[in-house]
């Protein structure tokens, strides 16, 4: 299934405008707790956090569908992240299926990995974020 693919800017303009955004943070605990989380407090609202794959196994997490979609309504629109967008556009392909409106923010929280093998111009780099 075709997800549509934003950009942080976009991201975040929707997040603000719309109260029922959600941002579902996919990404493992791991990556949370060492490389950080949106900070979503300044438009009074929380990351959802859940895994789309367990670590350090990489298996599909079997309880995904049930924790990221838990009190949420069809008609909110989800949005998903990940380190580099891949995992998040997985999920959110995998959450279409089941009739929620998902977009991805295909750039992730980390970004491109650039040509020195570091990544670059993700969340962490141009918005609001927090480590643990």
């Amino acid at each position: 299934m075709l997800v549509p693919q934003i950009s942080l800017e976009e991201a975040w303009e929707l997040l603000e405008d719309d109260p029922e955004s959600v941002l579902i943070d996919v990404r493992t605990v791991p990556e949370w707790t060492f490389v950080g989380l949106p900070d979503l407090s300044s438009i009074g609202k929380q990351v959802r956090t859940v895994e789309w794959t367990r670590f350090p196994t990489g298996e599909l997490n079997p309880d995904f569908m049930a924790n990221a979609t838990a009190g949420l309504e069809r008609s909110q629109t989800l949005l998903m992240l990940c380190r580099s967008g891949a995992r998040s556009n997985a999920a959110a392909a995998a959450l279409a299926e089941q009739g929620y409106t998902t977009v991805n923010i295909g750039i992730g929280f980390e970004g491109d990995l650039g040509p020195e093998g570091h990544r670059h111009g993700g969340w962490k780099q141009r918005l609001p974020w927090r480590q643990s």
